[in-house]
Order: structure tokens, then C-alpha cells, then sequence
């Protein structure tokens, strides 16, 4: 006999735990299928430390959704009775012409969003440890900040439970067909078969294979983040003094770091936003390679040269990338009971909140009230 739901999601990492939990909360009937273990460590999900901001360089079509995440990471924060979200303020780095910082200060601006424009010197003031050439400028914003993905994805999953979402861990979706009448899914993994009315696949890095029917031209790269104990101890990146960051060499490089974060594996967490390396989720290489921190380190050498200690760790994520790097999000151009959520392109974190609502609500109601129409998978069909 096959089990039947309301909904059954495909992958809970950020986005699709954010979804179980809006869904169940409604008394929807939720199955949730992810491959791995809860919150685990070989997607996309994990290190420690998320930023969040405000002030979007990627575009100003953020801004509302990300105001509306604020909003539900707090109430995310205290139905779950934790931590999950502390306000370092944020820098965006680098020539006064490049696209971030013009594209943050048009964000800030179109929406009244708090914020600072700083020469070098008051950077260097402000925050000593960023030394910044004086032919570069930072856009400061005070509601910026770090989110602990493992814990907000634990979150998620618990309340998910509480609510009796059913969540099945170490189940790999094998196949998954949609009925011709639109009405019905049916999911096969190699545990058994699921029927549900909608299906969400928010798979990450495996959404390529389970929506190799769209075309869409998914790549997916290696990213490496690594942590340094700083020259002279954490005192100074200390998260009430010191800020997240984003810095912009140019067009084609940037890196991005956090304040110090107690817990293993301590120091201060930095890593590249760009150049990562193609793979696959089979195929991705874990070993990080003395090259690859000597470049970092060189990075380092001439602009947080207090950083450049010992490294401590390292590890690898995958970026789900697309060319426009936007989201892809919204109904499955030829199935209009599926829903398409790979959102990530590498900075889709912090809209994990809002995106589960999101999915709950085109799950639920076939639309929203929130503006997505600008990330639809159609773009990529036809």
C-alpha cells in the first residue's frame, strides 16, 4: 500500500526543513525524504556561519524577501527557544565603481535601509584588523549578522516533528513522476513508494539530476572555507566589535569572513566567493591542498594580515549555481503540482526562512503574496 500526504519534500537542508516546518505547522500532512543525515556536512548547508544582510549587491528584488526573513528567523528563534541569529553589523569592500558596492548602496537606497558609506581610513579606524587601501570604500550596515545553519536546520526538523511532520533520514529519492491530471505525485526511494498531492525538490546540488528534465543550466562548484587562529589572538575580531564582511578585489574575485565564533573548530572563518572548482556531489574532492591555502593566505597577506596565523581547519561545500546566479524558484513550467526550489547560486542561505514560507504557500495555495516571480524556472525553458 502506498502512503499518501498533502506534500512530500525532496531534500532538508536549509530550504527544505524551512518548508517541512511552515507546511506541518499548518496541520498540512508532510513527508520530508533527504539522502544524508540531519544538518549534515556534504551539501551546502554547513561550516558554522551563515552571513546575513540587508543591503543586496545581487539585486534589489531581495530586499523585501530578506526584511520578510528577518522577521521569521526571529520567530524561528523563539519557537525553538535558541539562538540562531547574532548582529555583528556588515561591510561591503571594495572600488567605489564595482558592482557590489554600487549594488549595495542602490539596495540601501531604494529602501531606506540604515546604512554608511566609509572611506578607508574609517574603516581602517573602526575595525583595525581590515586594512584597506585608500583607493577602496565599505558600505557599513548595522542589521547584518551570523546565522548558525546546523542549529537553524535542527530547528526546523524539530518543530517540523513536533508538528508531525514525517521525516525520513538516509532515504535517497530514486525517481519521482507526476500524474498527467496535475492533481497527484509519486515519489520512489529505496525504501518504498510516496503519493502526495504537490512535491517540493529542494535538493541542492542534487536538484540537477531529479530536474534533468527542464534543461536548466545548473553548475555546481567546490568551495573551500578555512579557520585561522588570528596572529595575536581573537580579541580583536570579537563579534561585538567586529563585523561580517564581504570584500570585492574585482569583477571576478571576492571573499567574504565572520567574527571570531566560540565552539570547535575556534579562530576566525574566512573563505573565496568566487572561483570555485566544477564538480559534482560524486565527484567534489574533500582534501583541501596546500596550493589552495597558500592562496588564501597571499589574499590575506595585504588586506587582514592579523588573520594569516595557523590554520586550524578546513572544509568544502557546493555551490548550485545557474548564469544569472538569481534563484531558481517557483512551479515546474509542465507539472504544476511540483515546485521547483534550488535557490542557492551560493548566497541563498539567509532567505531560507522566507523561502519555506514560500514553499509552503505555493504547496498550499498554488501561489504567494511574496514577489518571486523574478527567480521563476520559465526563464530557463523554451
Amino acid at each position: 500500500m502506498t502512503d499518501t500526504y498533502d506534500t512530500i519534500i525532496i531534500g532538508l537542508g536549509a530550504m527544505g526543513s524551512s518548508a517541512a516546518y511552515q507546511l506541518a505547522r499548518r496541520r498540512q500532512r508532510v513527508l520530508g525524504l533527504e539522502r544524508h543525515t540531519p544538518a549534515h556536512a556534504f551539501g551546502s548547508s554547513h561550516g558554522r556561519s551563515r552571513i546575513i544582510r540587508q543591503a543586496y549587491m545581487e539585486g534589489t528584488e531581495y530586499v523585501p524577501l530578506i526584511l520578510r526573513a528577518y522577521e521569521l528567523w526571529e520567530a524561528l528563534e523563539q519557537a525553538a527557544g535558541e539562538r540562531l541569529l547574532t548582529f555583528t553589523g556588515g561591510l561591503t569592500i571594495g572600488p567605489p565603481q564595482s558592482a557590489g558596492l554600487q549594488g549595495v548602496i542602490r539596495s540601501a537606497e531604494a529602501y531606506n535601509l540604515f546604512h554608511e558609506v566609509l572611506d578607508a581610513a574609517e574603516v581602517r579606524r573602526r575595525f583595525p584588523p581590515l586594512q584597506l587601501s585608500n583607493d577602496l570604500i565599505a558600505l557599513y550596515e548595522q542589521r547584518a549578522g551570523v546565522l548558525v545553519p546546523e542549529a537553524c536546520i535542527n530547528a526546523n526538523l524539530r518543530l517540523a516533528a513536533q508538528q508531525h511532520a514525517e521525516l525520513h533520514f538516509e532515504e535517497p529519492v530514486l525517481a519521482w513522476e507526476a500524474a498527467a491530471g496535475g492533481d497527484r505525485v509519486r515519489v520512489t526511494t529505496a525504501r518504498g513508494s510516496y503519493e502526495a498531492e504537490r512535491l517540493i525538490i529542494a535538493a541542492g546540488a542534487w536538484a540537477p539530476e531529479l530536474l534533468a528534465d527542464l534543461s536548466i543550466p545548473f553548475t555546481i562548484e567546490r568551495q573551500v572555507l578555512y579557520w585561522f587562529d588570528p596572529l595575536g589572538g581573537t580579541a580583536p575580531f570579537a563579534p561585538d566589535h567586529f563585523p561580517i564582511y564581504m570584500w570585492e578585489f574585482d569583477e571576478q574575485s571576492a571573499f567574504y569572513g565572520f567574527p571570531a565564533q566560540q565552539g570547535s573548530p575556534g579562530g576566525v572563518k574566512i573563505a573565496f566567493h568566487t572561483g570555485g572548482m566544477p564538480c559534482t556531489p560524486e565527484t567534489i574532492r574533500r582534501e583541501v591542498l596546500p596550493d589552495e591555502v597558500a592562496a588564501m593566505r597571499a589574499a590575506l597577506a595585504e588586506r587582514i594580515p592579523a588573520i594569516n596565523g595557523r590554520l586550524l581547519a578546513t572544509a568544502t561545500c557546493m555551490y548550485t549555481k545557474v548564469p544569472d546566479e538569481h534563484f531558481v524558484l517557483g512551479m515546474h513550467p509542465h507539472h504544476p503540482q511540483v515546485i521547483v526550489a534550488s535557490p542557492c547560486s551560493g548566497h541563498g542561505f539567509k532567505f531560507s526562512s522566507v523561502i519555506g514560507e514560500v514553499l509552503a504557500d505555493l504547496a498550499q495555495h498554488g501561489t504567494t503574496s511574496l514577489p518571486i516571480s523574478f527567480f521563476s524556472p520559465q526563464r530557463f525553458v523554451g
